[in-house]
């Protein structure tokens, strides 16, 4: 109880000097049972046992240390307790408040918006860089923006020259490369990357064939 009870007083500590590092939370619910969850999951352990063990059996003078064994009992109990009783339910209250549905497809369905909005910025940077005086005018950049992110098939790639397919072959070189530099943020999912690369050569090897 003091432990759950201390994990609320953190969480509205929290809120009311430091909001700005507050955990992000898809609703309220979540936010309030989290700190529940986390109460029930303090289970004692090898650090009890330890503390206990540590008691000497006997004082300096000789004399032995009141209810040592009791001591010893009593940690006994209490690890086995929480072992049992919060190690064996605490599946049952993830199922029943459903804390955690839902919740990594949603970091993953932001975390793959973010990196195409970063893969989005590097595209233009590179086509700016490396082809702005062949693309003359920002339409041209849009048009083949747009082609990578609508994925279009036969039906647009009449436009497309051989001087437009090298640059769209160099263009997803360097979006391989930007890539591998991403996925090194630990904070990044690998499996977006993933994805991203294999759009990646799929593309390529469709631009292979036209």
């Amino acid at each position: 109880m003091a432990r759950i009870i201390s994990s609320y007083a953190a969480l509205i500590t929290t809120m009311i000097f430091r909001p700005s590092v507050m955990p992000s939370a898809t609703n309220t619910r979540r936010r309030l049972l989290m700190p529940l969850l986390l109460g029930w999951t303090g289970m004692r352990g090898v650090v009890s046992l330890a503390a206990a063990l540590a008691i000497p059996v006997t004082f300096d003078n000789g004399l032995l240390f009141p209810h040592r064994n009791l001591i010893l009992f009593i940690t006994f109990v209490v690890i086995l307790l929480t072992l049992l009783i919060q190690g064996l339910t605490l599946p049952y209250l993830i199922k029943r408040t459903q804390l955690f549905n839902g919740l990594y497809e949603e970091k993953e369905g932001e975390m793959s918006h973010k990196i195409k909005q970063q893969l989005r910025q590097h595209i233009y940077q590179f086509l700016k860089n490396k082809h702005e005086n062949e693309l003359n005018d920002r339409k041209a950049m849009e048009k083949i923006l747009h082609h990578w992110e609508e994925k279009t098939k036969a039906a647009d790639d009449d436009w497309m020259n051989e001087k437009t397919k090298l640059i769209f072959i160099e263009m997803l070189e360097s979006q391989r490369q930007f890539l591998s530099e991403l996925n090194k943020d630990p904070s990044i999912n690998e499996e977006d990357i993933r994805q991203q690369l294999y759009q990646i050569d799929l593309e390529e090897e469709r631009l292979k064939m036209i």
